[in-house]
């Protein structure tokens, strides 16, 4: 064991905010762990049972959870990071970003929420920009993943509840933001690569300390998102950041 015990990764898996099938990342989490990291699965409460923010509170609350029990599960509790893949990109992003700051939530509130890192793989990240651009799917509709989300609201027409659940609106020169590392499939027929770009774009901007990988051929969390290439370039990256 490390001298401060294992670092620490909080993986929040994609779901399109519905109820969460964790174990099905069980092959991400040994190979994580294989890499001395010690991996906490979250499983948080779904849109279909509570609306944004619970999402990311749940996911603070991982985070101070594990902070709070460090000692028992071997672990440092100044190396954390955050990584999650679509919705759960999109989880991570809101409470990476936002940290100790609102939407937040009193649970183990006595630790904080602040993570080292975070890793987005193809994650929502302006819910009003979404359908601008080609997907398989209306992205404004009160029933799609971000509409039901927000409490079943048309997202387009609804602005005070998309933008509160963007993360793209808890970004600011002034304020700290985790080094972020952002993969998007080429071929993403969901969540548009352009949620990825802009947000590249605009922490690049910021000055914020952010990477940007696209894999040409992969599509939605697949064709590419489970290769040994794309593994080693995130545990490379968190290398040199946790």
């Amino acid at each position: 064991m490390p001298e401060g015990g294992w670092p620490v990764i909080v993986f929040v898996r994609g779901s399109a905010f519905h109820e969460q099938n964790v174990t099905d990342c069980s092959n991400y989490f040994v190979r994580i762990a294989e890499q001395g990291y010690v991996v906490a699965a979250l499983k948080y409460r779904h849109s279909d049972i509570a609306p944004f923010p619970a999402q990311m509170q749940d996911c603070k609350t991982a985070v101070r959870f594990m902070r709070k029990n460090a000692e028992r599960f071997h672990c440092n509790k100044d190396r954390i990071a955050l990584w999650g893949d679509s919705s759960g990109g999109h989880t991570v992003l809101m409470a990476g970003f936002t940290g100790n700051r609102a939407p937040d939530t009193d649970a183990y509130a006595e630790e904080s929420a602040e993570v080292n890192a975070i890793v987005d793989w193809h994650g929502p990240t302006d819910f009003a920009k979404m359908n601008f651009y080609p997907s398989s799917q209306n992205h404004s509709d009160p029933q799609c993943p971000e509409g039901v989300v927000i409490d079943g609201g048309d997202v387009l027409e609804h602005p005070d509840l998309s933008a509160p659940a963007s993360p793209m609106t808890y970004l600011s020169a002034d304020m700290p933001t985790p080094s972020t590392l952002i993969m998007h499939g080429g071929r993403d027929q969901l969540v548009p690569f352009n949620q990825s770009c802009r947000l590249y774009a605009t922490l690049k901007a910021l000055g914020k300390d952010v990477t940007f990988y696209e894999l040409d051929n992969a599509c939605h969390a697949c064709y590419g998102f489970r290769s040994a290439r794309a593994l080693r370039l995130v545990f490379d990256w968190l290398s040199d950041r946790l």
